[in-house]
């Protein structure tokens, strides 16, 4: 796994729909997550670590979805 630039890579707290936990888009200069406002504590820690899994894992580089989501449901518990 490579080392990623957190300067790179802005969050935002923001009303998402309730089944989404945060979503993340690549931009120009690097990555910005977006943070279900609604989540606990917790979950929005949950989240923002599972956000960084599918980055350092360059998971935007890849096709196979479902294979990229039950590996990192896999790796953040």
């Amino acid at each position: 796994m490579d080392d990623i630039e957190l300067d790179n890579i802005f969050v935002y707290q923001v009303k998402l729909p309730r089944n989404v936990r945060e979503a993340v888009v690549p931009c120009v200069t690097g990555y910005t997550i977006y943070i279900n406002q609604n989540l606990t504590y917790e979950q929005r820690q949950k989240a923002f670590a599972h956000a960084l899994f599918h980055i350092r894992e360059h998971d935007f580089d890849k096709e196979d979805v479902q294979q990229i989501e039950t590996r990192a449901h896999e790796e953040i518990k």
